[in-house]
């Protein structure tokens, strides 16, 4: 049996191809505003293990209404941050997800839900395009991802390709704003608590399945002690 390749090694591999198409001065702009979020972004202010969480609602992309009281329901939540339907490395990370983690986590008896402030008519194409098995929700005005400490802004090069292509990104979200998440995995038990916890400034690096996995087994394993 072949061995996967990992979440990792897959978006290095299609950032690699994506490269040798893109123009140079694209290519560079998209470089330095990845290097820029690593430098500057104010970890102490990342969502961590220990948080307690506040009630939140979420709008699924079918319209219903997810509440963190009734996604803790049944058993510890996954959350997974993205950016937007159209994101490239999005429509990389989340097959993968629905390939390597969703299956696992169903069968330990959590619930995951991919989130981006992106909104719902927008929003859905991901979902349909992949088939998602898992939710896909909107967090409307980036409230969650605000309370997280994981929002970044377009910097000055970003936003004027963003206007320069006719579509900058606020139109493309729906949200008016050139805000978006890191991408972030979040792991919450069912006392509201965060367990797992892990951010990444650059939108080419996402946690990988098998963190996820062996974090929630370890809470599975503490609830049944």
């Amino acid at each position: 049996m072949s061995k996967v390749q990992s979440l990792n090694g897959t978006l290095a591999e299609f950032q690699a191809k994506r490269a040798l198409t893109m123009p140079a001065d694209r290519l560079k702009i998209n470089v330095d505003q990845r290097r820029l979020l690593v430098d500057t972004a104010d970890r102490s202010a990342f969502v961590k293990a220990g948080d307690t969480v506040q009630p939140f609602a979420l709008t699924e992309v079918d319209g219903q209404s997810l509440t963190l009281e009734g996604l803790l329901e049944n058993g510890p939540l996954v959350l997974i941050f993205f950016r937007f339907a159209g994101c490239p490395v999005c429509n990389v990370a989340l097959p993968y997800y629905n390939q390597h983690l969703a299956p696992e986590l169903s069968r330990l008896g959590a619930t995951l839900v991919g989130i981006s402030p992106q909104v719902g008519e927008k929003l859905h194409d991901i979902k349909d395009r992949h088939r998602l098995d898992f939710l896909i929700a909107t967090d409307a005005d980036n409230a969650l991802g605000r309370r997280f400490g994981i929002l970044y802004s377009f910097d000055e090069p970003s936003r004027r390709v963003s206007l320069e292509s006719g579509n900058p990104i606020g139109e493309v979200t729906g949200t008016g704003t050139w805000e978006l998440p890191m991408p972030t995995a979040v792991i919450i038990d069912q006392s509201r608590t965060v367990r797992f916890a892990d951010v990444s400034p650059d939108w080419l690096v996402r946690t990988e399945p098998v963190d996820i996995i062996a974090a929630l087994k370890t809470i599975t394993a503490r609830v049944a002690a």
